[in-house]
């Protein structure tokens, strides 16, 4: 049982511990950090753990032996570069960090401390996705031709003029960061890295805050285009599709923290006017939450590192960067 300490207990800090406190028997919350410890007394006391106002104080518990990061985006680089001097492994939601440059010293700061670093994109969890992945390995969909996918909802409504996730600097490029990125993911997963973004990103429904409309288009190393949008000021929805030289796959609901079901269709190329049917398949439920803690408490008492430079969770970032660029300029940009 690897014993951590969560720092931020808002809603998304919450949901983390509930998915594994009594139910997971590889991690456990032992202790939680909030500035204002009043604000969450009666939740921690509940789920048993007692509440400390600063990371330092997580840090230097000796029974605290990994961190878990619930905090705002533009915090998250500076944080994890003061666990991994403190020795302890940490795991943060995304987006990682807001730049190539912090997320590099992030992971150059817990691979010279040899800590395991983990990012929580939790889709790759997901049984559904996985057997998407299978199916393009194993050519089934042939070959990987074009994904397209959005991530929608009404977050700017769900949070005050003053919130944090309201400032420009915490969600540049608007639903990208809280929201896309977990679809990007999802492509680097399937299609490797990106060659060039197109952007363009906008806020419309409100007079304040960041931007509700953003749109990219993306090409692929390996050749492949993609499509992503998400738009943060409409209702819940989200949805990929993958469409391979053989047939597609398809995943999307209104709530993307179920398990989901997947729909495929596939052609006969000797038959091509004729229309199949799609077809669904369902998995048996699992919390990707659990599972993206359970596998970060694998891989510390395995000494295992997950982020890794240059890897997808760096390239990530560096995407983020290029769409911003791309949406400010009006042109593609290529990602470095």
């Amino acid at each position: 049982m690897l014993n951590a300490a969560i720092v931020g207990l808002g809603r998304w800090g919450q949901n983390l511990v509930n998915h594994i406190q009594g139910k997971s028997d590889k991690i456990r919350v032992v202790l939680g950090v909030l500035r204002h410890p009043e604000n969450a007394r009666d939740y921690a006391a509940a789920k048993g753990f007692p509440l400390v106002d600063s990371l330092d104080k997580a840090l230097a518990d000796p029974n605290v032996e990994a961190i878990i990061l619930a905090t705002p985006h533009t915090t998250h680089a500076e944080q994890i570069i003061a666990c991994a001097k403190a020795g302890k492994p940490v795991f943060t939601e995304k987006p990682f960090t807001l730049t190539t440059a912090s997320a590099q010293a992030a992971l150059r700061a817990c691979a010279d401390a040899k800590v395991t670093l983990a990012v929580g994109y939790n889709w790759r969890f997901q049984p559904a996705l996985q057997a998407i992945k299978r199916m393009l390995d194993d050519g089934r969909l042939g070959k990987l031709l074009h994904i397209e996918g959005n991530f929608n909802g009404p977050s700017v409504y769900r949070v005050s003029k003053d919130h944090w996730r309201q400032n420009r600097e915490e969600g540049p490029a608007g639903g990208m960061t809280g929201r896309g990125v977990h679809v990007v993911d999802a492509m680097l997963y399937l299609a490797g890295k990106i060659d060039t973004v197109h952007a363009q990103s906008h806020r419309i429904a409100l007079d304040y805050g960041t931007d509700d409309t953003t749109s990219m288009l993306f090409k692929f190393k390996s050749g492949a285009t993609a499509y992503l949008g998400t738009v943060i000021a409409t209702a819940e929805t989200w949805r990929l599709q993958v469409c391979g030289s053989r047939g597609w796959a398809e995943v999307g609901d209104v709530q993307h923290l179920t398990t989901w079901t997947l729909r495929t269709c596939f052609f006969d190329p000797a038959n091509p006017y004729v229309h199949p049917q799609p077809q669904t398949l369902s998995f048996p439920d699992t919390s990707t939450e659990r599972a993206e803690l359970e596998n970060f408490a694998d891989a510390v008492r395995e000494k295992r590192p997950l982020g890794l430079a240059g890897g997808d969770e760096e390239h990530n970032v560096t995407a983020l960067e290029a769409i911003l660029e791309s949406a400010a300029k009006g042109v593609t940009v290529k990602v470095a």
